[in-house]
């Protein structure tokens, strides 16, 4: 990990941009310079449209995550921002808007290519940055992941033992091989599910809920379209992670 510029928001969160190979990203820690409790760390998961388009509302979130004495670290995802497209991606979204386009159901097919590959790439990459951010003596355990992906939460919470709770957000495509993997997840989850999602399949998302093996695990679903998620529903998403890994 290489930290590339550092900034101050305030007196309370160094933000620090970050390359890691050739993946980009940013690490907010909370607290002064003088602060030197190693903190509890959140792994943001933008979705796929850039650090650069997604980073107010990342970094409000951080900043919030800050105040409540947690380090934040996102990463670009495979086949976003600068990084390099990934064409079987590519044609798959292609394939998806025609099909919404005509009206026509979309096939797990379409599904499986737009959603599998970019699991299997990022959820390495997500366990690699685990690595170089733990390493650092200002971050501390426990881990929690919060991702819109909900795909790529699915499978960072079967394959990584570091991860103890995890908020998703159910507003993505779910290939029907995830709900096997479903079954393996163990650690508590706050799964947010906007009811009138427009690119998401609510029954699938609900299908999904059903199918984590966790003894733990709350839905919150809210009327309103994929980006009217309520503040008082991220506020929840907040108070679950301070039960969790404080």
């Amino acid at each position: 990990m290489q930290f590339t510029s550092e900034q101050r928001l305030d007196d309370a969160v160094l933000e620090r941009e970050f390359t890691l190979g050739e993946i980009p990203g940013i690490l907010w820690t909370p607290g002064s310079e003088s602060t030197s409790a190693p903190a509890p760390l959140i792994l943001l998961s933008p979705p796929p449209l850039g650090l650069r388009k997604m980073y107010p509302r990342l970094m409000a979130r951080a900043r919030h995550s800050a105040a409540d004495g947690f380090a934040t670290a996102t990463i670009e995802l495979p086949g976003s921002g600068d990084r390099p497209r990934l064409p079987a991606a590519e044609q798959a979204v292609a394939d998806l808007r025609r099909a919404m386009e005509a009206g026509e159901p979309v096939s797990d097919e379409i599904i499986d290519a737009l959603i599998l590959p970019l699991v299997d790439k990022a959820v390495p990459e997500w366990q690699a940055a685990l690595d170089a951010l733990l390493s650092l003596p200002e971050i501390g355990g426990p881990v929690g992941y919060s991702g819109g992906v909900i795909s790529i939460g699915t499978r960072l919470a079967v394959v990584e033992p570091r991860i103890s709770a995890a908020v998703l957000f159910a507003g993505s495509f779910v290939p029907r091989a995830m709900f096997e993997e479903a079954r393996q997840v163990t650690i508590p989850l706050h799964v947010l599910l906007q009811w009138d999602d427009e690119g998401n399949d609510r029954q699938a998302a609900l299908d999904l809920f059903d199918a984590f093996g966790s003894k733990e695990k709350t839905l919150h679903a809210n009327m309103g379209g994929h980006t009217g998620v309520p503040q008082f529903a991220g506020d929840a998403a907040a108070q679950f992670f301070t039960r969790h890994l404080k």
